[in-house]
């Protein structure tokens, strides 16, 4: 019989209970070491935190700065509106979600329902536009123009509207439709993510909830100056959420104001005749094809030349960037972003890439000195010149003769520079040169001319064109090898000839890539802007510049001034005694060359003027109109997508803004009184203590208003604008230009 303690557990039992005894003591002595450590170790700083639980903050949102042109004159500022806004955190509070709060709100607001809902909605990856990509926590805006009758009865009637504000706010205002208002060099604001808030909590310029930023433009790139810092007033509250007294205050810091070098009236007059030049070329018609000219879009810049900054820069299509204030809605988000847009967003000043026609010769021409041909030289600018069974026909089979570089850019005579540019290819070995052996002259050139790559300009996005060098040809081969040799065919359609002859040797530098290349056809492509810094060296005496449109940024109290100074990066490959003959050639472009028909009359013995025509061929579309022209205080570079030709599609329009700067008439005399700006703005306009800016007074349309002076009287041998042209023999020469290298891209042996 086994024997039992008096206490009646067994051996098992009293084990268990050793166990349990431990376990427990364990249990305690870990809760005692965590509450020591919670009270005593770490007691001070959870005190805080706790404490902090009681106090609630209060966001002021900064007064966001202007943007200025170089005179004073406001591109964007802001303006005080009754804005609606609804929080999206008390409407889901709601069983309906808020369905019938908005749907009352929006009868009121005299919106439709389904607008209304889409505003409030969060925009995500599957979400199209128009949706609220800030954060969910931050009130909405439904709209910022409310009438005070609206406000009103949704303040009144606060018990009908939960989660709904209406109170007065600091909204953008961007110069309206009518005035220049500069929509791609601005851009346009947008509601802060979480994730840039998260992004950005451990910089010196974090953001909060109630952030508006720079999503394009200048606003995008001086984002942090424009921003300024949002005051926060921190309140002690009690557990019912009372006030019971202030913590402490940071006071809101308004935005910096941004002066650029942009001349509001020069951008007027940029903007007007740039629409002005696409509506005329549309009324032409293509000789070749029979239909007009569709003209679809086009950029222009103006360039202080001993600088790089900016004085206008006008993009087309585009719209007008209040849109974007408050919301944008649905309708207004498809002109935008739609197949059938022409995207206006885009910037093709700094984005339009095109191949740049015989505005790109300037560039040959100095590949042609560099590779030791004189400048002075008798070369054959014959009617045509053959290669391989192709022949390159020049313009209406002119033939001149044996002639100099400097003729050959005044005239433009594209055989001098097939034979120069064919010469250099055998030189290098042809279409198998050896390791090492090729010098590439005419693309080593491209580069050294800052081509191919940006050009710095401080707006954001900006590409970088291409120069179809050896190199590229490799990466571009690799890439679409595939697809070449799968749709090629040897006896096929034009398309399918090439798609042949690139997968046999795409790789490799063609004879007729070379001959296609001196004239800026073929790969190549550049924009507006790396136009503007080639020509605006060639007016300096060699010196390029990084384009800027930044001046200066100015505290709210204008107390702090920080300049923005010009930046040289280098200068063009060109001698002194070249850059010299250059001007001259470009100077007879003028006078009598390609482009003599659009600027007879011009007081060019005052004020002279230098230009080069370009006609550019796509395939598939109609022809690229390129102007690059220069006075020893600007450059003016216009182009216009499927126009025509280089002089006949641009050259009026960039007469008129030569003429609407230095005050020439239509008859040529000079009008001081009426000059815009006949030298480049220095003075930076001053900003009051107060806020206040001191600017001039404008006209309300300078662009109409010299235009209607320039017509005043018809300019020597040509009528009124749209109306038929008389042209001199050398005029407009390069208007059947595609007609002359139809299929030059063909592989030549």
């Amino acid at each position: 019989m086994t024997n039992i303690p008096e206490t009646g557990r067994t051996p098992r039992v009293q084990i268990r209970l050793v166990v349990i005894q431990i376990l427990v003591l364990s249990l305690l002595g870990t809760l005692g070491g965590r509450l020591w450590y919670l009270q005593i170790r770490e007691g001070d700083a959870y005190a805080k935190e706790a404490s902090g639980n009681h106090v609630q903050q209060v966001v002021e949102p900064a007064v966001r700065g202007s943007i200025l042109d170089a005179r004073g004159v406001a591109l964007a500022d802001n303006e005080t509106r009754l804005v609606v806004s609804a929080s999206r955190t008390d409407l889901l509070k709601m069983k309906d979600d808020g369905k019938a709060v908005l749907t009352k709100l929006a009868k009121v607001l005299g919106m439709s329902a389904k607008d209304v809902m889409l505003k409030v909605r969060l925009c995500d990856a599957k979400t199209p536009q128009p949706c609220w990509n800030g954060s969910p926590y931050q009130p909405i805006p439904i709209t910022d123009e409310a009438t005070a009758k609206q406000a009103l009865q949704i303040r009144e009637r606060a018990e009908d509207f939960p989660g709904i504000t209406a109170e007065p706010q600091a909204v953008r205002r961007y110069a309206a439709p009518g005035k220049a208002n500069t929509a791609q060099v601005l851009g346009y604001l947008s509601p802060v993510t979480d994730d840039e808030i998260t992004k950005a909590q451990d910089t010196d310029s974090p953001y909060l909830r109630s952030d508006q930023v720079g999503r394009s433009g200048l606003e995008r790139q001086y984002d942090k100056e424009l921003r300024g810092k949002a005051g926060v007033t921190r309140y002690e509250v009690d557990n019912l959420g009372r006030v019971i007294g202030e913590a402490e205050a940071d006071e809101a810091q308004p935005g910096a104001n941004l002066v650029t070098s942009i001349d509001a009236r020069v951008q007027r007059v940029a903007e007007y005749e740039l629409n002005q030049a696409m509506k005329t070329a549309r009324q032409q018609f293509d000789k070749i094809t029979g239909e007009n000219y569709k003209a679809d879009s086009g950029a222009v810049v103006v360039m202080e030349a001993k600088t790089g900054r900016i004085v206008a820069m006008a993009s087309a299509p585009t719209y007008d960037p209040n849109v974007w204030v408050g919301g944008i809605s649905a309708k207004d988000y498809k002109k935008l972003t739609g197949k059938n847009s022409d995207y206006p967003l885009l910037n093709r000043a700094i984005q339009g890439q095109s191949a740049p026609g015989s505005t790109f010769k300037v560039v040959s021409t100095a590949a042609a000195v560099e590779a030791g041909y004189e400048w002075d030289g008798g070369y054959p600018c014959t009617s045509s010149y053959s290669v391989g069974g192709q022949v390159f026909k020049n313009f209406e089979g002119e033939s001149f003769g044996p002639i100099s570089l400097g003729r050959a850019l005044e005239v433009s005579c594209d055989t001098v520079f097939y034979g120069l540019a064919d010469r250099e290819w055998k030189k290098d070995g042809g279409i198998n040169p050896k390791k090492g052996e090729p010098k590439d002259y005419f693309y080593k050139a491209a580069h050294q001319f800052g081509l191919g790559k940006e050009t710095g300009i401080d707006l954001p996005n900006e590409v970088t064109g291409r120069v179809p060098d050896r190199q590229w040809k490799e990466s571009y081969w690799k890439a679409n090898k595939d697809a070449w040799c799968k749709t090629g065919k040897k006896d096929g359609t034009y398309v399918e000839k090439i798609a042949y002859e690139n997968c046999l040797e795409g790789n490799k530098m063609r004879e007729g890539d070379s001959i296609n290349y001196s004239i800026g056809q073929g790969d190549t492509l550049v924009t507006p802007i790396q136009e503007a810094r080639i020509y605006g060296a060639l007016a300096n005496g060699g010196t390029m510049y990084q384009p800027s449109i930044g001046k200066a940024i100015i505290s709210a109290d204008g107390r702090t001034v920080q300049e923005i100074k010009p930046k040289a990066t280098g200068r063009l490959p060109i001698s002194q005694a070249t850059l010299k003959g250059m001007d001259a050639a470009l100077e007879g472009v003028v006078t009598r060359g390609t482009a003599a028909w659009k600027f007879g009359g011009w007081p060019q013995d005052k004020i002279p003027l230098h230009a080069k025509t370009g006609t550019a061929e796509v395939y598939g579309k109609q022809t690229t109109s390129w102007l690059a022209t220069y006075s020893k205080d600007y450059t003016v570079v216009m182009t216009i997508a499927q126009a025509g030709t280089g002089s006949g599609a641009s050259g009026e329009a960039v007469r008129h803004i030569y003429n609407a700067m230095y005050g020439v008439s239509a008859d040529g005399t000079i009008n001081k009184k009426n000059a815009l700006l006949p030298s480049p703005q220095t003075s930076l306009p001053k900003v009051r203590t107060d806020g206040t800016i001191k600017s001039p007074k404008i006209a309300k349309d300078p662009a109409k208003d010299q235009r209607a002076s320039q017509e005043a009287s018809p300019e020597p041998n040509e009528t009124q604008q749209g109306a038929t042209v008389n042209t001199p023999t050398n005029g407009n020469r390069d208007t059947r230009r595609r007609r002359r290298n139809r299929g030059s891209r063909r592989m030549l042996t």
